[in-house]
């Protein structure tokens, strides 16, 4: 059977879940791409369909119901080896200008889908003797700030939600890392939504969505004898 890595939070082409996706295509998995976004998972599935076997498994990944539904779909498809969850949604808001609704929001499609899409990867990942487990961080993770309060909350607990995971499960040959992305990523999101930082950034100022990829593939191929837990990438001009 094919080894499948399930990949939860793909979005453009130019994304971070895209380049996942292209970077494991090419070491020989089966892809399992999750988003709630069918039609632009169709898109991303053509786009990269020469590379190898590519899935477009569509739901709401903060849906009990439906996280088990796609987790019983890549079962079908093969051993699941690496499991990687890319969601979030970084709500802007301080305290006073964030609604609860808001705020709940957050943590569901952060915090609370990651421990649902944790929960069912831990479980095939068992099954098929060992894998990996690899969580996308971000600066919020490990220092809040007043305008990113929902998001920083949300991604804190995803961090300890993999150290707890990693303790628990390491032993089990499951290897479970949570990698900070401490700065922008050179993707559709950033130039659309903010083109005046992406320019203003340079030349290799923004993380490139390949790049990151790499530092995944890597993650997957190190020996259980040094496995790394956390890292944090960051472009080479980038205060921290």
């Amino acid at each position: 059977m094919s080894e499948v890595v399930w990949i939860a939070g793909v979005g453009a082409s130019a994304g971070l879940g895209a380049a996942l996706a292209r970077r494991f295509a090419r070491g020989g998995f089966a892809v399992a791409l999750t988003a709630r976004n069918a039609g632009r998972l169709a898109e991303l599935r053509k786009e990269i369909a020469d590379l190898g076997e590519v899935h477009g498994l569509a739901g709401d990944i903060s849906v009990p119901s439906q996280v088990d539904e796609i987790a019983a779909r890549v079962a079908k498809l093969g051993t699941l080896k690496v499991a990687v969850f890319n969601a979030g949604n970084a709500v802007r808001g301080n305290l006073l200008e964030l609604s609860p609704e808001a705020f709940e929001a957050t943590w569901r499609g952060g915090t609370f889908a990651g421990f649902l899409f944790a929960r069912e990867s831990v479980r095939l990942l068992l099954q098929s003797g060992g894998g990996s487990l690899l969580f996308t961080g971000a600066t919020a993770s490990i220092r809040g700030r007043g305008p990113f309060t929902a998001f920083a909350s949300a991604k804190a607990g995803l961090r300890s939600l993999a150290q707890s995971a990693a303790r628990e499960y390491g032993p089990r040959n499951i290897h479970v890392a949570h990698v900070v992305i401490d700065g922008g990523i050179d993707g559709e999101q950033v130039r659309r939504n903010a083109p005046q930082f992406a320019a203003s950034a340079g030349a290799d100022g923004l993380l490139s969505p390949d790049a990151i990829a790499e530092t995944y593939w890597q993650l997957h191929q190190q020996s259980r004898s040094a496995w790394t837990h956390e890292l944090d990438l960051r472009p080479y001009k980038e205060s921290f």
